[in-house]
């Protein structure tokens, strides 16, 4: 006959006085379950261990779940602080010199990008120079370039959107000039400056590969870009 081995005293008068807290414990729990099935034997199947199992990788699976959802709620309110600090600072200039000074300044900043750039059509320049800069933000294209750049790299029976966010080798020279190699990601917000004017596009360029991706939603650049619209409708009035 083999003899049980009896629990420590000390031990067992515990768990009689605590049992809570044996049920609480995971890792104490599991190893009784393991053992509980050692001692069964290979030829018995545990229903109510496979249930337990399976409880509890759901549970992690919605744990999961909630983490990823808490993370992307906090990284949308991050970037709604981002743009409506942007927009705020978009309203302060008195000039236009200072609201182009401020793109490439405070406005990249608050929106954690490289840089941005302003381009105009404009029926002036030589077609055979499809950008022409003047100075550090501000670019002169040829007609049809901002319909050409925004579609560069998608298929031509996708519609045109008023935001495009791509990944990008390296950014347009001719664009982002001496940053140029270090943009790895950009948003194009296509601009509407009003009636009788050739559209306009903003570039926003970023160092970072993921910060701009097909894949995120665009309703904040597109509010960006609406409030964008308004102030140079104001300034080329």
């Amino acid at each position: 006959m083999t003899k049980t081995q009896r629990i420590d005293t000390t031990v067992r008068e515990t768990i009689l006085a605590q049992p809570d807290v044996i049920l609480d414990d995971t890792d104490v729990m599991n190893a009784l379950v393991a053992a509980n099935e050692r001692n069964m034997g290979g030829n018995i199947v545990d229903l109510r261990g496979i249930a337990m199992e399976r409880l509890e990788a759901r549970l992690d699976r919605l744990e999961d779940t909630h983490r990823s959802v808490i993370a992307a709620a906090y990284d949308n309110l991050a970037g709604t602080n981002q743009v409506h600090r942007a927009i705020l600072r978009l309203l302060e200039p008195s000039d236009f010199e200072a609201f182009l000074r401020d793109l490439n300044g405070t406005i990249a900043d608050s929106l954690g990008v490289t840089a941005i750039r302003l381009v105009l059509e404009s029926a002036e320049p030589d077609a055979s120079d499809a950008v022409e800069m003047l100075g550090d933000v501000l670019c002169v294209a040829a007609p049809g370039f901002v319909a050409a750049y925004t579609s560069a790299g998608t298929d031509a029976g996708i519609p045109r959107r008023t935001v495009t966010l791509r990944q990008v080798k390296s950014g347009g020279a001719a664009l982002y000039g001496a940053q140029a190699e270090w943009v790895r990601s950009e948003a194009c917000v296509a601009l509407d400056l009003g009636q009788g004017r050739m559209p306009g596009l903003l570039l926003l360029g970023s160092e970072d590969p993921h910060q701009f991706s097909p894949m995120q939603g665009t309703d904040l650049l597109a509010f960006f870009g609406g409030v964008f619209e308004r102030s140079m409708r104001r300034w080329l009035a």
